[in-house]
């Protein structure tokens, strides 16, 4: 047992120093050696829910290249474990590593029902989409015990309000009653993250989520009832599953899906470091080739932070997604429109009922 041993099961394989901790940990090969002749566990690979109480729970969202104005996240952290996740940096917020963290310690927000609520009701609040999972899945494993999402998609039928989804979890599933209330009245659109159609690929970039087979059936099941749902396939990972955008692309329309979207993979912060020791261990003959192709996209970067061209890439290479998108758009989404969700009800429910004068 040394150092670059696999972390079963998960996506990081190691925790990164959090940049704003005077502190750093490492994980020594000595200690580790000690651990196996003494036959102790160096490392227990356990999740834990660590309850958190914020003050509230929907945040404007400013950046001009995000297309959202509102988020809300139930859960701060995410057990998918998806090895490119941009959100992985804000645990670092928190006090935590970008890395290990990030899957193992799942902050969980129980009172995020009454923020939502109070928020709804507020005489200042303008009806305006909120999307849930603007950074961490709203139907990560967490959600199987807590059901915070669907106590928040309560609220949003209860008082008309427009609710946006994006998850990679068929656990969505759970919740089509509350879902077909909600879109009889416009109020609801989904995205679903579909990243490969090969399983293996599924398995080493997103251990910890759905299946791929059980995705496309997500969209499917929900389309069947009428449900828009955008499919995401994002992030587009250069040497990964670049090659796959028109199957990716025929599969979900195939599935029912209205549209598609799509980024290509920057690794801002730590990510960086997450992910180039991810890939030297786990795809070790692909590791140097894959890097310098999301490099070539970034201008020579793996981290992108110029807005507008930061989740699309330049050059040669992203120039190429972007051409293979827009063939796949026109081959397989000609005619299909994502609707424009419904923000007219909600002033007459504000206190929860119907308006009549």
């Amino acid at each position: 047992m040394n150092s670059n041993s696999s972390v079963k099961g998960r996506g990081a394989q190691k925790n990164t120093n959090n940049k704003f901790s005077a502190y750093s940990y490492e994980t020594r090969d000595d200690f580790l050696e000690f651990c196996r002749v003494e036959g102790e566990i160096a490392d227990r690979n356990k999740t834990q829910y660590i309850p958190v109480f914020p003050k509230t729970i929907v945040n404007k969202v400013t950046s001009p290249d995000v297309g959202m104005s509102y988020s809300m996240n139930m859960y701060q952290g995410c057990e998918h474990g998806c090895i490119y996740c941009y959100a992985r940096n804000a645990h670092e917020f928190w006090g935590y590593s970008a890395g290990l963290d990030f899957e193992r310690k799942i902050m969980v927000k129980h009172d995020a029902p009454k923020l939502l609520e109070a928020k709804l009701r507020s005489k200042s609040w303008k009806p305006s989409t909120i999307v849930l999972s603007g950074n961490t899945d709203c139907y990560q494993p967490a959600e199987q015990e807590f059901q915070i999402t669907r106590k928040c998609l309560e609220i949003f039928l209860k008082y008309r309000h427009p609710v946006g989804i994006i998850t990679k979890n068929a656990l969505i599933l759970r919740d089509l009653d509350i879902l077909k209330e909600l879109n009889e009245y416009g109020l609801v659109g989904v995205n679903i993250s579909v990243t490969s159609l090969s399983e293996e690929t599924r398995r080493i970039l997103e251990p910890r989520t759905t299946t791929i087979k059980k995705r496309l059936e997500a969209i499917q099941v929900l389309s069947e009832h009428g449900i828009p749902v955008n499919a995401m396939l994002a992030p587009i990972i250069p040497g990964i599953n670049s090659h796959e955008i028109l199957s990716l692309a025929k599969a979900v329309s195939e599935h029912g899906a209205l549209s598609m979207a799509f980024t290509v993979v920057r690794l801002n912060g730590s990510i960086g470091e997450i992910f180039t020791d991810w890939i030297r261990k786990t795809l070790p003959d692909k590791a140097e080739k894959v890097l310098h192709q999301i490099q070539e996209c970034h201008g020579g970067r793996l981290n992108d932070s110029r807005f507008g061209l930061r989740s699309r890439g330049d050059g040669i290479i992203a120039t190429q997604i972007h051409d293979m998108v827009r063939l796949a758009k026109r081959k397989y989404f000609e005619g299909k429109t994502f609707p424009k969700l419904n923000t007219t009800l909600h002033e007459s429910y504000k206190d929860g009922q119907l308006k009549l004068f």
